[in-house]
């Protein structure tokens, strides 16, 4: 299975908007290495035969794509519904033009129904032929499933993520949880021996809604894990200061960063 991460940055992306002169807010991170200019966090899953399960359609989406030279998504995963997830969806077009056809979205059903609610005209039944419009066909699913999406098997589990609920997922001894600052028994029942491990933490210190380094670092120890990569990184988290002081088997993602799992 081969992992492409999109965008590894937090809400506002690294830069954020501001900064001395406007040119933008970059805060203890260096605005000189490329690796610490972060987009929404997204990522792709590719199986052996080639399917591609896009994970959230970030804003910067179709630039996203199009860096990573990815051209076909055969469907959707949403872990949850907040903006810098979820507000590329009109981009999505483009991906039923590729594969004319409806495009399948997973996700839990109360986000399932926010997206229908906020991207309406998506979720009505397409009209061939052409695409003027995005065509989602949503598919509910729910935590504690295991569910094939294009040949690709996802164990989902429940993430906290301060006043709302996100899903992370397992796939093989890969594991995905973004936007996560509370992971239950049964979360961690489902992640246990994972290999490789794709986690938010957005600070150094605590954050109410998101994991920090010292939380991550007490998950991965008591999940065995052997290689962890940082995503939905903010400010805080200077590429070159977490090169020289996070602990072993951990590293930073990076927006474009390309691993087999």
């Amino acid at each position: 299975m081969r992992i492409t991460v999109l965008g590894c940055g937090g809400s506002a992306g690294v830069p954020m908007l501001g900064g001395p002169a406007g040119e933008g807010d970059w805060g203890v991170c260096d605005p000189d290495e490329p690796r610490n200019r972060r987009s929404r966090s997204s990522i792709v899953i590719e199986g052996d035969d080639g399917r591609r399960v896009l994970v959230d359609t970030a804003p910067e989406m179709r630039e996203q794509l199009l860096r990573a030279r990815i051209g076909r998504i055969d469907a959707l995963f949403y872990t949850h519904a907040h903006a810098d997830h979820v507000a590329g969806l009109d981009e999505v077009r483009s991906l039923n033009r590729i594969l004319d056809r409806p495009i399948e979205a997973y996700a839990i059903q109360p986000v399932l129904e926010e997206l229908a609610q906020r991207f309406e005209y998506a979720f009505r039944p397409w009209s061939p032929p052409g695409f003027y419009r995005p065509v989602i066909v949503p598919k509910s699913v729910a935590a504690g499933e295991t569910v094939d999406i294009q040949g690709i098997h996802l164990s989902l589990f429940e993430q906290v993520h301060g006043r709302s609920l996100t899903l992370g997922f397992r796939s093989g001894g890969f594991g995905y949880s973004t936007d996560v600052v509370l992971l239950d028994d049964a979360a961690l029942a489902r992640l246990r021996g994972v290999d490789t491990w794709l986690v938010d933490c957005f600070q150094r210190r605590p954050h109410p809604a998101h994991a920090d380094l010292e939380l991550v670092r007490h998950w991965a120890a008591r999940l065995g894990v052997r290689r962890t990569i940082l995503t939905h990184m903010g400010t805080d988290m200077d590429w070159q200061w977490m090169q020289a002081n996070l602990p072993e088997g951990f590293e930073p993602a990076f927006d474009g960063m390309v691993f087999t799992a």
